[in-house]
């Protein structure tokens, strides 16, 4: 086995004394995992952060062995990690695709939605300008992974129009009239979602509170549940700054 590509890295667990275990997300093979000699070192800890881009250089013997990998850092994005909000967004963003996505699975639109994420939480002077792009991601990697929702026409109805609502259960679009006398029972769907544009901060919450209910429901269960204190902590904390 022999792969060189860009990557994003997601994760980096300790491994013996001095080695890390690191996975990234390449885009045209997926989550690749690999060790990385010395990657507690002094040198390559800033650079093996989760959310900056690397080149690296995975090499085995057997489809069955762990990887060596060496790397080259290409953009660091370590200094946000000092920055309460977006150090929590990168956090979740990469724990998220880390324990969602299969490993040597291509997923080329969602490694480009990263990176559009990653650069948006990075250039942005304030956490509006990224929280939709969050939100859009979520939505992608839901139906990247098979569990979409559809958010384009009334599931009771078949109407294409008047859609403000998404049902909990199914994850289809409701429509204002097929809702009446039972919208607390329903999501508010935010206009940024289907129309796109900039979203405002009641929006971007109700946005939140759609992908956090079919992510915690359809692929972050069990033991995979452990990245949802993340988000929970991310969501607090971006409330907080709309008070």
């Amino acid at each position: 086995m022999h792969l060189c590509a860009e990557a994003i890295v997601l994760a980096v667990r300790a491994h013996g004394e001095h080695g890390a275990v690191v996975r990234a997300l390449t885009r045209s093979d997926g989550v690749q995992p690999g060790y990385v000699r010395g990657g507690r070192s002094r040198h390559l800890r800033p650079v093996l952060q989760p959310a900056n881009a690397i080149l690296g250089e995975w090499r085995a013997r057997t489809g069955e062995q762990l990887p060596a990998l060496t790397i080259e850092p290409l953009h660091s994005r370590a200094a946000l990690h000092g920055e309460p909000l977006p150090a929590a967004a990168l956090a979740w963003a990469t724990a998220l695709t880390v324990t969602a996505l299969p490993e040597a699975q291509p997923y080329p639109r969602l490694y480009d939605a990263l990176g559009g994420v990653l650069d948006a939480i990075e250039a942005a002077p304030a956490a509006r300008g990224w929280a939709s792009a969050l939100v859009r991601y979520e939505l992608l990697l839901l139906a990247e992974l098979g569990f979409g929702l559809d958010l384009t026409a009334c599931v009771v109805t078949g109407a294409e129009g008047d859609l403000g609502f998404v049902s909990p259960r199914s994850g289809g679009a409701v429509s204002r009239g097929a809702a009446y006398g039972y919208e607390e029972r329903l999501f508010a769907l935010p206009a940024f979602l289907t129309e796109g544009g900039a979203a405002e901060w009641p929006d971007i919450l109700a946005g939140l509170a759609i992908t956090g209910h079919f992510l915690a429901r359809d692929l972050l269960t069990d033991r995979r549940a452990e990245p949802l204190v993340a988000r929970e902590r991310l969501v607090a904390m971006l409330k907080r700054a709309v008070a």
